[in-house]
């Protein structure tokens, strides 16, 4: 979906996003849309990027160094989200490409969808829709889907940067003891109101929180961080929750501390693959609540993210590093 230009430049957009960037972008460069439900292909995404001097891209994109390599014009890519787990970071430096992300403004949308996952989870919300509209629903029982305390519990936060503390900020609102595991462990100091809670070591955040919450990156060091012997040490009867990428967890391993009660529940934004196969078992179980990688799909947050990466694509143009930049030691390109 072409827009009309006035210079030499082009930018390929790899989905629909909130109109009112585009327009500020289109005065800068022609802009192209991928406006169909799916993400462009691989191949497509290599076609389009061999002419383009910017892309706007999302998580769904695998922007690899062979992407990279044959996309001669490219000066910015900016990416949709704060993980640029889907982007060769070092290919794109070698390049001198910018390689922008969208930090800061996601932070309380994801918060309010991971302790809603944490409620669903606890109180068995979804499986008890489920329940009723299924016709099961009788009468009152006093033992019909009994659910597990929030106030008052622990809560385990694994990665404690913007997230993680605006999780906690929440979960004090619950009167819940926050424990957390700062990743990486010499990360910025901490503000004033995150002090209440305690830094702990894995093990004993494991040990003695009954939910545990994930809010790290993907990347080598944090692949599979949570697997068969994490899951051995949690609580018996703990509720894992991840909004943050899937593959930290060992899915395989969840699966079998789910089916053997060891994790009385889940509550899971990513998965691993994504989107979860069709037939994955995890699906069939109940104690497990899935939602489509939506963390940060509020209205406000969306439009404040698309909003961010135009002006990272922006800022490329005019010869700056991006002002929220995921590779700040680049030396772009001419």
């Amino acid at each position: 979906m072409p827009r009309t230009s006035r210079t030499s430049r082009t930018v390929f957009v790899t989905r629909q996003i909130d109109p009112g960037p585009l327009t500020r972008l289109s005065g800068a460069a022609r802009v192209l849309v991928w406006d169909k439900e799916m993400p462009p292909s691989a191949a497509a995404l290599r076609a389009a990027l061999t002419s383009a001097d910017a892309v706007l891209s999302m998580v769904t994109d695998q922007i690899d160094a062979s992407v990279i390599a044959g996309a001669p014009r490219l000066r910015v890519i900016s990416n949709l989200a704060v993980g640029v787990d889907n982007i060769d970071l070092e290919a794109a430096t070698r390049a001198g490409i910018a390689v922008g992300h969208t930090p800061g403004v996601l932070t309380e949308a994801t918060a309010d969808l991971a302790f809603g996952l944490l409620m669903a989870a606890a109180r068995r919300i979804a499986e008890a829709d489920r329940h009723v509209r299924a016709a099961k629903w009788r009468t009152w029982g006093p033992m019909t889907m009994l659910g597990r305390d929030v106030h008052s519990s622990t809560l385990g936060l694994i990665g404690f940067g913007a997230i993680g503390q605006a999780m906690a900020r929440r979960a004090m609102g619950f009167g819940m003891r926050v424990l957390y595991l700062k990743h990486p462990p010499r990360s910025r100091k901490l503000p004033r109101d995150a002090r209440l809670a305690v830094g702990v070591s894995m093990n004993s955040l494991l040990a003695q929180s009954d939910y545990v919450s994930i809010h790290v990156p993907l990347t080598a060091k944090t692949h599979h961080m949570i697997g068969a012997r994490e899951f051995a040490l949690m609580k018996p009867g703990a509720i894992l929750i991840n909004t943050a990428r899937g593959a930290v967890v060992d899915q395989a391993a969840m699966l079998a501390a789910l089916k053997s009660g060891r994790l009385a529940g889940a509550g899971l934004d990513v998965t691993d693959p994504e989107p979860i196969a069709r037939r994955d078992p995890v699906l069939r179980l109940n104690n497990a609540v899935i939602t489509p990688h939506i963390g940060s799909a509020s209205i406000n947050a969306r439009a404040r993210m698309a909003a961010i990466a135009v002006d990272n694509i922006l800022d490329g143009f005019a010869g700056r590093v991006p002002r929220w930049c995921a590779n700040p030691q680049v030396r772009l390109r001419p």
